[in-house]
Formats: C-alpha cells, structure tokens, sequence
C-alpha cells in the first residue's frame, strides 16, 4: 500500500466525492483520523498515513473500495448536516465540560460520566445515520460491493460501539456504587 501517493488518494477521494454529486471541499490533514466530515466547515478531509493504515486493518478488501466506502460514509454525514448543525449547542457542552474536568473527576462524577455516555449516544447515532445515507448513495452508485461495504461498515462501527460499551460499564459501576454510599 506504500506506492499510494497523496495525489493518487486525493484524487481517489474526490472522483468518488464527484461521482455522488454533492458539492463537498477537500482537503488533506494530519490529524491521525483517516477521513473526517466537518459540518461546520463542509469540508472532507483525510490523512493519508492513517488512511492507508486503517485499510490495511481490513486487508481482505481492496485499498480502493475501503477508501470510496469511506468516503461515502463522510459523505453520509454531510447529508446529515441540518441534525449536525442542530446538535452544535449540546456538542459545545460536551467539550466545555472535557476542558473544565480532567478524566480522573469524570469518571468519579456520575453526572459528567452521564453526559460521556449522552455524547457516546449522539455520536453513534449520527455515525449509524451516516452508514445508512452511505449504502443509499452505495446503492445509487453500484461502488463497492454489499459484503465490502458492510464488513467496512461494522468495522468502522465497533470503535465506537466498543468504546461506548466501556464507559457504560464504567457508568453503571460508578451509579452502583454512589447508590450504595449513605446519604
């Protein structure tokens, strides 16, 4: 996958962006995020390195069907954008209440850790949305096969799957144990 140059994905990305019709920026990033909507900005953007590492986690399936299925995903999001928008006010609080608590108090206060697990919620939500406008532009566009897409689709999901499975553990541990403390 090394002889990929960022010309090369660039231009994967915006012939696969081009081919759905919406009219999305682009823009390379070194984030560490393999590919990023941003509904403030309606910008795509992507990192190559994390891109390229990412496919290969899915080796099974050709680095260009991960990458146009991705895309499609983002693009999913950008189709979302009104429920994006809508959620900026309650996304600010998520990241005002991270900048004023450190991890450690957050997770000692079932409270904050309830607003993770909101955040956690809100998030799947939209990504679930996003897969579901991907497989409809999928469907439009005949892309990337249905087993491709689906195997890309539950692997992109379970990070967030697992990550919110954890703090809910983490949670409901923290309620029980704040129930059992005299008053």
């Amino acid at each position: 996958m090394q002889q990929y140059t960022n010309e090369f994905l660039y231009e994967l990305i915006h012939s696969t962006i081009k081919a759905t019709g919406l009219t999305i920026m682009l823009e390379e990033d070194h984030s560490g995020v393999n590919m990023s909507y941003n509904f403030i900005t309606n910008i795509v953007s992507f990192d190559v390195t994390r891109l390229v590492e990412a496919a290969r986690e899915l080796a099974s399936i050709p680095f260009d069907h991960y990458v146009k299925t991705i895309t499609l995903h983002e693009l999913g999001h950008a189709i979302d954008r009104p429920a994006l928008d809508a959620s900026l006010t309650r996304t600010l609080d998520y990241f005002e209440m991270r900048d004023q608590y450190s991890t450690k108090e957050i997770f000692k206060n079932p409270d904050l850790l309830g607003m993770i697990i909101e955040e956690h919620q809100m998030n799947i939500a939209f990504e679930e949305t996003a897969w579901a406008n991907a497989e409809n532009l999928n469907q439009k566009l005949q892309m990337i096969d249905q087993n491709s897409f689906e195997l890309i689709k539950k692997h992109s999901l379970s990070t967030y799957i697992r990550n919110y499975e954890e703090d809910l553990a983490a949670y409901k541990q923290l309620l029980e144990k704040t129930e059992l403390q005299p008053a």
